[in-house]
């Protein structure tokens, strides 16, 4: 069976250097564009290189992240940066955006693409259509539950990746808007700014508070440590540790701790992980654990605080002035960070002197009452974190100073009157070498076992260490000592020629045929009640989408974007995921926003496979517009048949965790931020639903869409009777 692997993240050298030392089997890293960590340290092209060839050197594989939404103006640097991945032996790019896969794939046969969790893969149906494009690998949502994934393995062919450790977003990852459409940085981007991790009050329909949680949204971090074996068993290719913001002390603790837990299983099908693993892990970093949605659980939100939890180590018992006496539950270094949790705010700092007794103690043991000086403001009853442990980070920086070696068999051979002989063996390459000189007997001093294994094993700065060496010789017999020197660079030479792997380059020529379609200027709505089809006047309206409702006529049902059971319907449609593309292949077809359309590449792609219209990403503005158009026109000779969204609440989120478990989620409820911005929280089916604040409102510029090239005018009126009334 081959082992499950585990994928480490690096957001600069240091880190990617402690994922090695650590044992992680594959990394990946994001490079200075195209990244969906934009604000990591990420990694020059001469990094990359260096990168991936010391990575190759340890058998370790490097994925490179470009893994955004690719805009017009990008494509052509985009590829040129592809191109340079594969040239340099990247062992895989990480993509989201669909248009980019296309044209990777047809470019660049020779190079893997991984999909991202960008991509909101979510269905066996999704799976088996990224399956169909040549993917090699698909990267889960992190929804995705452990059962639903073992139905994944038994009906497709693809690689598995799902994540295993790290921070969760509340939104399925590719479907939030939240941070691009209030604050202009886009997670799609690469450049979220963590609305989530923010403040909210929940209020239902009358605007008032009805929830004293304030971090409503802020998921827990993801630890599936003590799950490691049913990922194993239901035959996962690849998991996955979050972290590429995280510093190289947090990548070394999590890898080697989920080492430890991978190979323990392989070894005796137990997780043998320790109380203080497990301890660790809180330390280095957590909002609070879960094992998530992947393991079917709903606690996955800490609604009190979005930040590092560290351990608590116990509470004030006195204050006195401006020192405060904790009764410890576990050890307090001096110089250890910690926070004191008190009903105002929130209080942290480095200690800088400890007491017992009134003496000053570097280390206070669990059951002392230690002194330690702090802020004012401070009740006894308050309780301490341990937010740095600085014995574990002494630890981890220690180990970090090793360098990582590759263990190595030689046998060597020295028989008179033949040439030396060496056989190396590294577990995967095996190969021998031969002397320039054969051996002559000794006529003053014979070189002995020793000589041999002192100066074969000497192999100072190289990552090889000889674990065991075999020695068959004649007696008395003169070998110059540099005759061995000279067979132990070979060697050396010959193992990182072997290990450092080449992957074959191929660049082709894109190809894609696209239906040409005509000008139209057609007006289309989108309602979501029976109430707001007997306002409509269908004189008006080329199209009418209809959502959460039935009725008979010649409209089109709009499809959710998170599916959990495909319906089957006739007619015309429109999808909001890419399992859409598989299952409703046969019928007419248009995609909405949440396909995340930004390029022509893409407009081209969806035509290709048989999409009648597509719906453009509402991070496209009338400039990206016009551009995007120009270029299809230009590349493909062809017109494409566009929509664009002019009018209505933006759906800015949708997410898995049941934000209204204690409320009746048929009403609407509202999350007001600090800026009392009022967002409306809508329960549909098994999801919440999140809208913007504001209405999107671009009708003055209906024309100049129409005059660029657009065919297709949405309004998105399913909140708006007044606007129907008026309008």
């Amino acid at each position: 069976m081959k082992k499950i692997e585990l994928l480490a993240p690096a957001g600069n050298m240091e880190s990617f250097k402690a994922a090695i030392i650590a044992g992680a089997d594959a990394i990946y890293i994001g490079g200075s564009f195209y990244s969906a960590r934009a604000f990591a340290g990420n990694f020059s092209n001469e990094e990359i290189v260096a990168a991936i060839s010391l990575a190759h050197l340890y058998g370790i594989r490097v994925y490179v992240t470009v893994n955004t939404l690719i805009y017009e103006t990008e494509v052509d640097n985009f590829i040129d940066y592809i191109d340079f991945l594969h040239q340099n032996n990247v062992d895989a790019v990480i993509i989201q955006d669909l248009g980019m896969l296309d044209l990777i794939r047809k470019i660049f046969p020779n190079l893997e693409i991984h999909t991202s969790t960008q991509m909101h893969t979510h269905t066996v149906e999704a799976v088996k259509f990224l399956e169909s494009l040549g993917v090699k690998r698909v990267v889960l949502a992190r929804e995705v539950s452990i059962d639903l994934i073992e139905e994944i393995k038994k009906c497709c062919n693809v690689e598995l990746e799902v994540f295993s450790h790290g921070a969760l977003c509340v939104s399925y990852s590719g479907q939030c808007l939240m941070s691009s459409l209030i604050g202009g940085r886009s997670a799609n981007r690469g450049a979220c700014v963590g609305c989530c991790r923010l403040e909210y009050d929940l209020l239902d329909s009358n605007k008032n508070k009805i929830s004293e949680d304030k971090y409503l949204l802020s998921m827990k971090d993801l630890c599936t440590l003590e799950n490691i074996g049913s990922l194993i068993d239901i035959g996962i290719e690849s998991i996955k540790i979050e972290g590429r913001m995280k510093r190289p002390e947090y990548i070394y603790q999590v890898v080697s701790i989920y080492r430890k837990a991978i190979d323990s299983y392989y070894l005796n099908k137990k997780v043998d992980v320790s109380r203080e693993d497990i301890k660790d892990l809180y330390k280095i970093y957590n909002r609070k654990f879960t094992n998530g949605f992947l393991f079917n659980n709903i606690d996955v939100v800490n609604s009190k605080r979005p930040n590092h939890q560290g351990i608590n180590i116990g509470e004030i018992v006195k204050v006195s002035g401006s020192y405060i006496y904790i009764k410890l539950d576990e050890e307090l270094n001096r110089l250890d960070g910690i926070r004191i949790i008190n009903k105002k705010q929130d209080y942290g700092f480095t200690v800088s002197k400890i007491y017992k007794n009134d003496k000053v103690i570097e280390l206070g043991k669990i059951g002392d009452v230690v002194k330690i000086k702090a802020v004012d403001g401070l009740n006894v009853g308050d309780i301490v974190i341990k937010t740095t442990d600085v014995k574990q980070i002494n630890k981890i920086d220690e180990a970090l100073k090793k360098v990582k070696k590759v263990d190595i068999n030689l046998k060597v051979c020295l028989r008179l009157n033949e040439k030396i002989e060496i056989n190396v063996c590294d577990g995967k390459n095996s190969f021998k070498l031969f002397s320039d000189e054969i051996v002559e007997k000794s006529s003053k001093v014979s070189v002995t076992r020793d000589n041999v294994i002192e100066k074969l094993s000497k192999l100072g700065n190289t990552i090889y260490n000889i674990k065991n060496i075999d020695i068959d010789m004649d007696d008395n017999i003169f070998v110059r000592l540099t005759v061995l020197n000279d067979l132990k660079h070979k060697f050396v030479e010959k193992l990182n020629e072997l290990r450092m792997y080449k992957i074959e380059y191929k660049r082709a020529n894109y190809f894609i045929d696209v239906p040409n379609f005509n000008y139209e200027k057609n007006m289309n709505y989108l309602i979501s009640s029976e109430n707001q089809y007997k306002l409509i006047d269908l004189n008006k309206i080329n199209d009418l989408y209809v959502s959460d409702f039935n009725i008979e006529g010649n409209v089109i049902r709009k499809m959710p974007r998170v599916i959990e059971k495909y319906e089957d319907y006739e007619g015309r449609l429109l999808i909001g995921e890419i399992g859409s593309l598989y299952h409703y292949k046969d019928n007419e077809l248009i995609t909405d926003f949440s396909l995340n359309v930004t390029n022509s590449y893409t407009v081209a792609f969806l035509h290709s496979i048989g999409v009648y219209r597509i719906t453009l990403s509402y991070e496209m503005d009338y400039e990206k517009v016009k551009y995007l158009i120009e270029c299809y026109h230009n590349r493909y000779h062809k017109h494409p048949n566009l929509e664009v969204i002019v009018y209505g609440r933006e759906e800015m989120m949708i997410i898995k965790y049941n934000l209204l478990k204690n409320f009746d989620r048929n009403k609407i409820y509202y999350l007001k931020d600090k800026f009392k911005n009022l967002f409306l929280v809508k329960g549909y089916k098994n999801f919440i639903k999140i809208y913007n604040y504001k209405c999107r409102n671009e009708l003055k510029i209906v024309d100049k869409y129409f005059s660029i090239g657009v065919n297709n005018i949405r309004l998105n009126i399913d909140f708006d009777e007044d606007f129907l009334r008026i309008f």
